[in-house]
């Protein structure tokens, strides 16, 4: 049962959101894009004072022995805050999709129709661990034209709530309303479960982080969700993959940044290759420190390697673990990805391009690779600029969604007294 002052609170800052979207819906692109600039200002200014409150963070997790991976997202550097700073002008240079016309066409009667990119209005973000994401979600919102309610993780209450501070202060120099940023500070579950049902003001909730927070918004909100994805990322060695080529791919896939969801979980192997080319694998799985969870053929030819279970399998182990199976082809590839992957980024590694093409067009997922690391599977990366996140759902958005992502569309009708 919500109490009615959380519920009350939670309520009163979507209004205020929905109303600050009206504001931001009027604003040319260049408005939008001075705004970003003095919020990046903002924060190179006062990174000290994020860094100070980051650390109360640091302290509790410590405390709490949370998991290295988590740490790692949660802990902020004056490079990290610099780099938010960064992303923010980036976003600025971008292309605003507001505006744009997608189609136009008279009709016999003479009435002109226009389909035209529009801001959603109020976006509620529901994200765990990752400061970055307050920064990110902001300046996407607010450059596409809508205002946000950020609700971040009880981890970061500290780091978020200063970085939300920051550029409060930094709004109330600006065109934009400070209310367009709304920041949910209680750490109680209900203020989560009242956002969920705020569909009166909120027009989408887009929750990132783990299996269990996506989980919980998708299955209990009312407020239409664009749901973004784990990732059990696999990579295909091929039969006909080239050596340094596919060892390469692991090693950037694996290691880079374990603690993405972009990183690569399970690899799986064509038995041909794997007998071929097993002890350069092995060689590079030990300079690498990657532990093996793999099924027996692997267990009896990688010393150290675990027999994986069926948690494995499916397991987004966001650390320098891995699965591995040993396949007969393509087919059983395509085939375990169908039964374990999360639809996120699967990659194929091999020479011969019929087999690729093959796999790129059964393999059901928001971006497939072919001789590519999955790790590319991210909006900078790709040239979006800053991400919202990456969808793996099909209706509205897939993959990385930048600022197009967080428009939808008006059909504008011009007459001149036209009737039916």
């Amino acid at each position: 049962m919500l109490t009615k002052n959380v519920k009350q609170m939670v309520e009163d800052q979507a209004v205020a959101a929905k109303k600050a979207a009206k504001v931001l819906g009027m604003l040319t692109t260049e408005e939008k894009n001075d705004v970003l600039l003095t919020l990046a200002d903002a924060l190179e200014d006062r990174y000290q004072d994020i860094l100070n409150a980051n650390e109360v963070d640091l302290e509790n997790g410590r405390k709490n022995g949370f998991e290295e991976a988590f740490m790692d997202r949660l802990a902020l550097s004056k490079e990290r805050v610099y780099d938010f700073a960064k992303g923010l002008r980036e976003v600025a240079q971008l292309k605003d999709p507001v505006g744009d016309v997608l189609s136009d066409w008279t009709l016999e009667n003479g009435l002109h129709v226009s389909e035209v990119r529009v801001p959603l209005g109020v976006i509620g973000m529901i994200y765990e661990a990752r400061p970055n994401v307050t920064v990110d979600a902001t300046g996407l919102a607010l450059k596409s034209g809508n205002a946000i309610i950020l609700k971040g993780g009880s981890s970061a209450i500290s780091s978020n709530k200063a970085i939300v501070d920051v550029m409060h202060e930094a709004l109330e120099k600006t065109i934009i309303p400070k209310e367009a940023v709304q920041f949910i500070e209680s750490t109680d579950r209900a203020a989560t479960e009242a956002l969920f049902t705020m569909k009166e003001h909120v027009d989408v909730l887009i929750p990132r982080g783990g299996g269990a927070l996506i989980n919980a918004v998708v299955n209990n909100a009312t407020v239409p969700v664009l749901e973004t994805g784990v990732g059990n990322c696999h990579l295909y060695v091929d039969a006909d993959a080239d050596v340094q080529k596919a060892l390469a791919i692991l090693v950037n896939a694996k290691t880079d940044r374990p603690a993405v969801c972009n990183a690569a979980e399970t690899l799986l192997v064509h038995q041909k290759w794997f007998e071929q080319h097993k002890q350069e694998l092995i060689r590079t799985l030990n300079e690498h420190n990657i532990g093996v969870h793999g099924d027996e053929t692997v267990v009896e030819a990688i010393p150290g390697a675990m027999l994986a279970t069926e948690t494995d399998w499916a397991e987004e182990y966001l650390s320098l673990d891995i699965a591995i199976k040993v396949v007969s082809d393509e087919n059983e590839a395509i085939d375990h990805i169908d039964q374990y992957g999360t639809k996120h980024s699967e990659a194929i590694i091999t020479e011969n391009k019929q087999t690729a093409q093959k796999f790129m067009s059964l393999v059901d997922a928001a971006a497939v690779y072919h001789n590519a690391s999955t790790r590319f599977t991210d909006g900078g990366a790709l040239g979006f600029g800053a991400e919202i996140g990456i969808s793996t759902q099909k209706l509205h958005a897939r993959g990385p969604m930048g600022l197009p992502a967080l428009t939808t569309i008006k059909y504008l009708m011009s007459g001149n007294g036209q009737i039916r």
